[in-house]
Protein backbone atom coordinates (compact mmCIF):
# COMPACT_ATOMS: atom_id res chain seq x y z
CA UNK A 1 0.00 0.00 0.00
CA UNK A 2 1.43 3.33 -1.37
CA UNK A 3 0.93 5.91 1.34
CA UNK A 4 2.96 9.13 2.74
CA UNK A 5 5.44 9.06 5.64
CA UNK A 6 4.21 12.00 6.83
CA UNK A 7 7.83 12.87 8.18
CA UNK A 8 6.93 10.83 11.41
CA UNK A 9 6.94 7.02 12.45
CA UNK A 10 4.11 4.51 12.09
CA UNK A 11 2.27 4.96 15.36
CA UNK A 12 2.99 8.66 15.12
CA UNK A 13 0.95 8.77 11.63
CA UNK A 14 -1.78 6.52 12.06
CA UNK A 15 -2.97 8.16 15.65
CA UNK A 16 -2.06 11.61 13.71
CA UNK A 17 -5.27 10.77 11.00
CA UNK A 18 -7.11 9.18 13.40
CA UNK A 19 -6.96 12.39 15.15
CA UNK A 20 -7.39 14.45 12.19
CA UNK A 21 -10.31 12.41 10.41
CA UNK A 22 -12.18 12.14 14.45
CA UNK A 23 -11.97 16.42 14.18
CA UNK A 24 -13.05 16.44 10.84
CA UNK A 25 -16.25 14.41 11.20
CA UNK A 26 -16.75 16.63 14.56
CA UNK A 27 -16.62 20.35 12.80
CA UNK A 28 -16.75 19.37 9.17
CA UNK A 29 -13.60 21.58 8.06
CA UNK A 30 -10.18 21.76 9.48
CA UNK A 31 -7.32 23.65 8.16
CA UNK A 32 -3.87 21.68 7.78
CA UNK A 33 -1.21 20.88 5.31
CA UNK A 34 -1.84 19.37 1.82
CA UNK A 35 -0.24 16.20 2.37
CA UNK A 36 -2.37 15.51 4.92
CA UNK A 37 -5.32 16.38 3.94
CA UNK A 38 -4.76 13.95 0.75
CA UNK A 39 -4.26 11.18 3.15
CA UNK A 40 -7.46 11.93 5.88
CA UNK A 41 -9.65 12.31 2.37
CA UNK A 42 -8.55 8.57 2.16
CA UNK A 43 -9.31 7.63 5.43
CA UNK A 44 -12.79 9.67 5.75
CA UNK A 45 -14.11 7.98 2.15
CA UNK A 46 -13.58 4.77 3.77
CA UNK A 47 -15.21 5.33 7.48
CA UNK A 48 -18.34 6.72 4.94
CA UNK A 49 -17.75 3.71 3.28
CA UNK A 50 -18.04 1.52 6.31
CA UNK A 51 -21.29 3.12 7.36
CA UNK A 52 -22.99 3.20 4.49
CA UNK A 53 -22.87 -0.56 4.76
CA UNK A 54 -24.28 -0.63 8.48
CA UNK A 55 -22.82 -3.86 9.38
CA UNK A 56 -21.79 -4.48 13.30
CA UNK A 57 -18.54 -5.23 11.98
CA UNK A 58 -18.41 -1.77 10.04
CA UNK A 59 -19.07 0.06 13.29
CA UNK A 60 -16.60 -1.31 14.96
CA UNK A 61 -13.77 -1.12 12.62
CA UNK A 62 -14.64 2.92 12.19
CA UNK A 63 -14.90 2.69 16.39
CA UNK A 64 -11.48 1.24 16.15
CA UNK A 65 -9.86 3.06 13.96
CA UNK A 66 -11.08 6.57 15.78
CA UNK A 67 -10.35 5.49 18.92
CA UNK A 68 -13.56 4.40 20.19
CA UNK A 69 -14.84 7.85 20.30
CA UNK A 70 -18.38 7.04 20.44
CA UNK A 71 -19.85 10.50 19.18
CA UNK A 72 -17.92 10.62 15.89
CA UNK A 73 -18.93 7.23 15.26
CA UNK A 74 -22.49 7.87 16.20
CA UNK A 75 -22.37 10.97 13.52
CA UNK A 76 -20.51 8.71 10.72
CA UNK A 77 -23.98 6.08 10.84
CA UNK A 78 -26.35 9.00 11.43
CA UNK A 79 -25.39 12.06 10.16
CA UNK A 80 -23.39 11.44 7.28
CA UNK A 81 -24.21 8.27 5.72
CA UNK A 82 -27.88 10.12 5.52
CA UNK A 83 -26.13 13.04 3.69
CA UNK A 84 -24.13 10.41 1.08
CA UNK A 85 -26.51 7.88 0.32
CA UNK A 86 -26.76 8.88 -3.25
CA UNK A 87 -23.37 9.94 -3.24
CA UNK A 88 -20.72 7.11 -4.53
CA UNK A 89 -17.52 8.93 -3.53
CA UNK A 90 -15.76 11.86 -3.16
CA UNK A 91 -17.33 13.23 0.50
CA UNK A 92 -14.28 16.19 0.72
CA UNK A 93 -13.54 19.09 -0.32
CA UNK A 94 -9.95 20.35 -0.77
CA UNK A 95 -9.52 24.55 -0.88
CA UNK A 96 -5.76 25.74 -1.02
CA UNK A 97 -4.61 28.83 1.08
CA UNK A 98 -0.54 30.05 0.87
CA UNK A 99 1.96 28.46 2.10
CA UNK A 100 2.62 27.98 5.97
CA UNK A 101 5.28 30.74 7.04
CA UNK A 102 7.72 28.74 9.11
CA UNK A 103 8.26 26.25 6.13
CA UNK A 104 6.52 26.68 3.35
CA UNK A 105 4.23 23.63 3.33
CA UNK A 106 0.92 24.29 1.10
CA UNK A 107 -1.76 24.90 3.70
CA UNK A 108 -5.40 23.91 2.96
CA UNK A 109 -8.74 23.80 4.53
CA UNK A 110 -10.35 20.40 3.80
CA UNK A 111 -14.20 19.79 4.30
CA UNK A 112 -17.40 17.56 4.18
CA UNK A 113 -19.31 18.58 0.65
Amino acid sequence: MAYRKLGVDNKHRRSMLANLTKDLIMNESIKTTEARAKEVRKKLDKMVTYGKKGTLISRRKVLAFLHNDNTATKKVFDDLVKRYENRDGGYTRILKLDERRGDDALMVIIELV
